[in-house]
């Protein structure tokens, strides 16, 4: 290993193992450490691949009074990799904090490719993808409907993530700031069995999942203004 690289961000699989990559398995046996967002999930990946490591409970409660003791570790010439529950570090997950501390500090940071939710969801949308912004989880409460009114308007794709429990209300909320006939698309538990693209209009849609038990991690793309 490259003992100059002081973190290294690990994407891991959204669903489908198969998407582990040799190289973030290689990384993940020989680091001092992983810090991890859920230890629980994280030991049943690692079990899985046969990866013995210490883990490191990281996220987004703690990662501000763990912060110090990461840093200083770093510097004692420990090498670490930080993995989220599902997908790339940093993206909707912890991560920004310790990668920008490790910058600061002038220590050597190095991110893997490899899963991420959203990407596979956009460019299977059938929406432009040339040109796109990444929102992610809108406010829940406060600044949510002024968010929405900001973005209505902006002539790029809009990627969303969303919670299945509030699906339909997003997409309401939508269609009250966009307009019904704005094309889109719904992307749920990607990799998995039960994946679902589920493309047409918002007001599609919205008849096709109101009413409906949606489970799993959400991808909502929507087509920008004209």
């Amino acid at each position: 290993m490259n003992r100059i690289t002081s973190l290294y961000l690990i994407p891991t699989p959204i669903g489908n193992l198969e998407d582990m990559t040799q190289r973030a398995i290689r990384v993940l046996k020989e680091v001092d450490f992983i810090l991890s967002e859920d230890t629980r999930k994280t030991g049943i990946l690692l079990k899985h691949f046969n990866i013995r490591n210490k883990l490191v409970s990281h996220h987004q409660f703690n990662e501000h009074k763990a912060l110090a003791s990461v840093i200083s570790r770093l510097q004692s010439g420990e090498v670490a990799a930080l993995v989220s529950d599902a997908g790339t570090p940093g993206i909707s997950d912890p991560g920004f904090l310790l990668v920008r501390a490790c910058i600061r500090e002038g220590m050597e940071v190095e991110t893997l490719p490899g899963p991420s939710a959203f990407i596979p969801a956009l460019v299977n949308s059938g929406i432009p993808c040339d040109s796109f912004l990444f929102v992610g989880f809108l406010p829940h409460k406060k600044g949510r409907q002024s968010k929405l009114k900001e973005l209505s308007t902006l002539p790029y794709t809009l990627i969303f993530y969303e919670s299945p429990f509030r699906l339909s209300k997003l997409i309401t909320q939508l269609i009250e700031h966009v307009g019904p006939d704005r094309q889109a698309s719904v992307s749920r538990e990607l990799t998995k069995i039960y994946e679902e693209n589920v493309r047409g209009s918002l007001q599609e849609l919205s008849e096709h999942f109101t009413g409906r038990d949606v489970k799993g991690e959400i991808v909502v793309i929507v087509e920008g203004a004209r």
